[in-house]
């Protein structure tokens, strides 16, 4: 049975959190703006009263969990992805709050603006213990972009808080996966969501990350004497020594760096960058950093290093996960043009969106260097969204959709949006549709992209896109499916099967027999099928969206079976997520071009 190429990962992890919940014998013991566009997903409707579910069937394996850094010398994860929008200084409340003012712990999240939030009971009943699990052991970032989002989306919304766990470490779970997803601003607006005298050890040692991954070291200082009266660590008395310096207490801060210090050499980079922030208080220090003999980053040293203005060097980009390149993305700090290309990779992971990635061209525009190749695409851009003629427009398309990375021409679909949406269905631009059409629905624009139906080629990739991101209950007929895979090659057509069939665009009867002769196995069960069918059927859409990043852990859309696209896009359907549903199935034919 083809479920997935991981999937003996997935399995071991959905293990874990099975025997984590005790369902079955432990084996040895501003805010983030909508990416989408107005009115495209409503939030789904609550779901019923759940029913209990037997939990899913264990399998065998092992997987590595990951753990945020408990000081300055820990790592970053290897192999995470990043994050959303500019974000202010927070403010976190560290003083004691009068009892009718504190808030529960029985329901934890925010709202973002333009981000409708998951419905309260969007995790149905399920255990705390295997949804930490789950979450604290998943390999982000996952494949696709639209799954990204809407794990984010169920992550970030004000949830309850489910059985046999704290509700102040449940919010560290999802805050810690954001941080590895690349969303330090969602995983933040988490963590403030608790008040500070319900903290827990985990929550303090995630809320350091979300500060570090947001290039913010003065977020910790509200929290630094609270956490050390909970865990006596170097990160948290560094950091109250950099806040003393930040508030103006030089002395004070230099005292405290000192106990901090102890017997490490003076020369040691973590001691230096603390140093660095510490002078800021007294507007910059006068502290040289050596990045020679340095062999890795750490979340340590890349927050607190991006934060005083410190340029750190590429080669050391290469020692950590994709998402350290989306947070440098989101920094406030860096020139435009060297955010450009990062900020490119993480619109295609779902963490930036069409409209930032214009704003950003747009200011390489504005600054102008003539030699540069991203000027270039600004330039093209600006004729793609002004030129007078339309011909015009979609020749500037087509010179910003060329480049040999895939990932960055999915990006550039992404960018292209918008423009792609103002270009009015003509026959003359036949050729182009698909890409056209692509663009759009990679910001998940339906009602223009819908518009080209009378264009895009029977049996193109084009038409395909439109059956599946058309949201009414029409099916495609095995005719209809034949005259695609004709022309689409194995690989697209399994996917594009798939993901018609779990959609429900195909009556079932042939959608199975085209299965087979794609050697297609939809009705192969693991434990991962199984879980994710059920929370499915239950309509639990937050445990869905969970699940389905699970399906999904991989860098590549070529790791993602066509089997594991079937279950997903059928328990987003069912549990109210037809929305994300849709561009998946998109995104597979898209990414798979």
């Amino acid at each position: 049975m083809k479920i997935s190429r991981t999937r003996a990962a997935v399995a071991a992890l959905l293990l874990a959190g099975v025997a984590a919940a005790g369902l079955v014998p432990a084996q040895g013991q501003e805010t983030p703006e909508s990416l989408l566009p107005p009115g495209f997903d409503d939030p789904p409707a609550p779901a019923p009263a759940p029913r209990p579910a037997p939990a899913p069937a264990p399998s065998s394996g092992s997987a590595a969990p990951a753990s945020p850094a408990a000081g300055p010398a820990e790592p970053l994860p290897a192999g995470n992805e990043v994050a959303a929008a500019d974000l202010p200084p927070v403010d976190l409340n560290a003083g004691e709050l009068p009892d009718n003012a504190r808030r529960s712990l029985d329901v934890i999240g925010a709202v973002a603006r333009g981000n409708p939030p998951f419905p309260v009971n969007a995790f149905g009943r399920g255990d705390g213990r295997f949804l930490a699990t789950l979450m604290r052991r998943m390999q982000a970032p996952v494949a696709s972009r639209w799954a990204s989002i809407a794990l984010r989306r169920a992550l970030l919304s004000p949830t309850r808080t489910p059985r046999n766990i704290n509700g102040a470490d449940y919010a560290a779970e999802r805050a810690w996966l954001l941080v590895r997803m690349g969303e330090p601003v969602a995983a933040r607006m988490v963590v403030q969501a608790v008040d500070v005298e319900d903290y827990t050890p985990r929550l303090f040692e995630v809320a350091m990350q979300a500060a570090l991954a947001s290039a913010d070291p003065a977020g910790m200082c509200p929290l630094a004497e609270p956490a050390l009266r909970v865990v006596d660590s170097t990160g948290w008395r560094l950091a109250r020594a950099m806040c003393a310096g930040l508030e103006g207490q030089q002395a004070r801060g230099r005292q405290l760096l000192d106990q901090a210090r102890g017997r490490t050499a003076r020369g040691n980079l973590d001691m230096l960058l603390a140093e660095k922030v510490l002078g800021l208080g007294a507007r910059g220090g006068a502290v040289t950093i050596e990045w020679d003999g340095v062999q890795r980053l750490s979340a340590w040293r890349w927050g607190l290093a991006v934060g005083t203005g410190e340029t750190i060097p590429d080669s050391l980009y290469a020692t950590v996960g994709p998402q350290v390149r989306y947070w440098q993305a989101l920094a406030p700090a860096p020139e435009p043009r060297d955010r450009v290309t990062n900020a490119e990779l993480a619109a295609a992971a779902g963490v930036f969106s069409s409209s930032g990635l214009v704003d950003l061209y747009g200011e390489i525009e504005q600054l102008g260097e003539a030699d540069s190749a991203d000027l270039a695409i600004a330039r093209e851009l600006r004729t793609a969204y002004t030129a007078a003629a339309s011909a015009d427009r979609v020749a500037a398309l087509r010179t910003i959709w060329t480049s040999e990375r895939p990932t960055i021409r999915y990006a550039r679909l992404v960018l292209t949006a918008r423009a792609a949406a103002a270009v009015a269905p003509d026959a003359a631009f036949a050729g182009d549709a698909d890409r056209l059409i692509a663009s759009m629905l990679s910001a998940g624009i339906e009602g223009p992209a819908l518009a080209w139906r009378g264009v895009a080629r029977r049996g193109s990739d084009g038409w395909m896109m439109l059956a599946m991101a058309d949201a009414s209950r029409s099916l495609l007929s095995a005719s209809d499916f034949e005259s695609y895979r004709s022309g689409a090659g194995e690989r697209k057509a399994q996917l594009a099967l798939a993901a018609l069939a779990g959609l429900g665009k195909m009556e079932a009867g042939a959608a199975r027999r085209a299965a087979g002769g794609l050697a297609l196995d939809l009705d192969g069960a693991n434990s991962w099928t199984r879980a994710i069918d059920m929370a499915g059927n239950r309509r639990d859409p937050g445990s869905v969206a969970l699940l389905a990043a699970v399906g999904m852990q991989s860098r590549s859309w070529e790791r993602v079976t066509p089997e594991a696209l079937y279950h997903i896009t059928r328990a987003l359907r069912l549990a109210g997520l037809g929305q994300f549903a849709r561009m998946i199935a998109v995104e597979a034919i898209t990414r798979a071009a």
